[in-house]
């Protein structure tokens, strides 16, 4: 076994540890913000009737979540909405679900730009409190891109079926049966225990900093070849 996850991050950094938490808790809870301002904007008030629009992680995420948070260092959230309150009705449906993956991708590309420009325009001789300034944006960035491309997976609950489903009545169909409920839980599971899950985040780790360098290149950083 390689420990709680808590340990092994602190082990990594101090900074690691403050900023996985930190960006967790942050970037899923702007993420089911983003689902509640979509639907607002397609006339659906659900998530202001039921007091959701708020910045507190335990009303987003949940009590269950973030036992679980706590427990192996992932969590989720959720937004209630109304689709047949959508004033685009489909369409709509793929605006709300798209809201929130779309928001971590700009989180994703705020951090790891401000990253880049860090690392370019930083102090030479610095110490340790500009390392953790750039733990603190790089953990940002990889955890955004990761949560942008696993909320597009399409399975069900994830946001990439709800966007399949807005765009075709007969994968709406599939995802409304019963069984598809247990397979996309199946499908969740597979993702973890079969290794892509460590695939998106190593992939995610490698792209936010080839991008973070690309930008620190381009504001004249020299970088080790």
């Amino acid at each position: 076994m390689s420990g709680w996850w808590v340990q092994v991050a602190y082990n990594t950094s101090p900074a690691y540890l403050v900023s996985w938490i930190f960006w967790v808790l942050f970037s899923i809870t702007l993420h089911e913000l983003a689902h509640g301002w979509a639907a607002l904007y397609e006339g659906d008030q659900t998530p202001r009737e039921l007091n959701r629009m708020t910045a507190n992680p335990l009303v987003q995420m949940g009590s269950t979540s973030l036992i679980v948070f706590f427990v192996i260092g992932i969590a989720w959230g959720m937004m209630p909405v109304n689709p047949s309150r959508f004033r685009h009705r489909r369409l709509g449906e793929a605006i709300v679900a798209f809201a929130g993956p779309l928001v971590n991708l700009i989180l994703a590309f705020l951090t790891l730009t401000i990253l880049g420009a860090v690392i370019a325009f930083g102090p030479e001789s610095s110490g340790n409190w500009l390392r953790s300034i750039q733990t603190f944006l790089l953990v940002g960035g990889f955890l955004n891109m990761i949560l942008f491309f696993l909320n597009l997976l399409p399975i069900p609950p994830l946001d990439g079926s709800r966007i399949l489903a807005a765009c075709s009545l007969r994968i709406r169909h599939y995802y409304n049966q019963p069984k598809t409920v247990m397979i996309g839980f199946i499908a969740m599971l597979a993702i973890f225990y079969l290794g892509l899950a460590d695939f998106i985040f190593s992939r995610s780790m490698q792209w936010a900093g080839a991008y973070a360098g690309t930008v620190a290149r381009l504001l004249g950083a020299e970088m080790p070849s």
